[in-house]
């Protein structure tokens, strides 16, 4: 497993980092960087793990991480679909050290303050995707002009946050191992039965051990995070595969009676599988 903390390769001197991600899958392994991250989902889907909720991404989703998030892209794995992401990459320092405390950019707080637990937009959309990819065929000075527009318009549009807690404490390169195992084995697993002494295991932990190391880091029990993953898996079959009943989406994604599944589901979704997928087709 690749630890934390993850370096962004920086050419230098360019204040501005972009890449095109375009591959069968992303980088999967959880992990966090010093900048801040502004992602556009051309093709793919996939789980996304932001801190400590479990989100879905999409192509035509713009994502917003803030300075050493841990999260990790799982992308579905699909021979017909490849997965393809823009991002830009910047510091608070990348214009000089202050540079954005200055009473111009004062506005932009609000867009600093949001990423600390990640942020996808909701509205405003194609005005955001046409200055995005804009980004990336400028010249330097006209990229420099367009991304303070890029972040104006990501800032003054609505959104839904990514994470509802995140730890004041960095990861350790050893908790990033360990995080990194419990996450992977995690979402290749959820399917299936997975008890607190599997995971434990995962995490070279006893299990009193991880119960107490989990929650501290992620401020949930690792139950409530297994059956989120759940939840929102089902989520996604519950759109996607019309053609299954609800007791078979329920056993694909890692429940194993129905009666639970409605329970869980209407817990976090506050309604029942039924009526999401009844609202979904309106």
């Amino acid at each position: 497993m690749q630890v934390l903390p993850f370096t962004i390769p920086k050419p230098k001197p360019d204040a501005l980092i972009l890449q095109e991600d375009k591959e069968q899958s992303f980088y999967n392994l959880l992990h966090q960087h010093q900048e801040f991250q502004i992602s556009l989902i051309i093709s793919g889907e996939g789980a996304l793990i932001v801190g400590d909720t479990i989100n879905y991404y999409k192509a035509g989703d713009l994502i917003v991480l803030g300075s050493n998030l841990p999260h990790v892209f799982k992308s579905a794995l699909s021979k017909s679909t490849e997965s393809h992401m823009l991002t830009v990459f910047f510091s608070k320092e990348s214009f000089g050290h202050d540079f954005f405390n200055i009473e111009e950019l004062k506005s932009l707080q609000f867009f600093f303050k949001k990423a600390e637990n990640g942020f996808k937009i909701v509205s405003k959309k194609s005005n955001v995707f046409l200055l995005f990819k804009q980004f990336f065929k400028a010249s330097k000075l006209d990229r420099f002009i367009l991304f303070f527009t890029l972040l104006k318009s990501i800032n003054q549009s609505e959104y839904v946050t990514l994470s509802n807690f995140i730890s004041s404490k960095k990861y350790s390169d050893n908790e990033g191992r360990r995080m990194s195992a419990v996450f992977e084995y995690t979402m290749s697993n959820f399917q299936r039965e997975i008890t607190l002494t599997d995971i434990a295991k995962e995490a070279s932990m006893t299990k009193n051990a991880f119960c107490k190391y989990f929650k501290k880091r992620t401020n949930k029990t690792y139950v409530t995070f297994l059956n989120e993953l759940r939840i929102e898996e089902s989520c996604k079959l519950l759109r996607s595969r019309k053609e299954l009943s609800i007791a078979e989406i329920a056993m694909l994604s890692g429940f194993q009676n129905i009666s639970n599944f409605n329970r869980k589901f209407k817990l976090g979704k506050h309604k029942i599988p039924s009526e999401y997928r009844k609202q979904d087709m309106l």
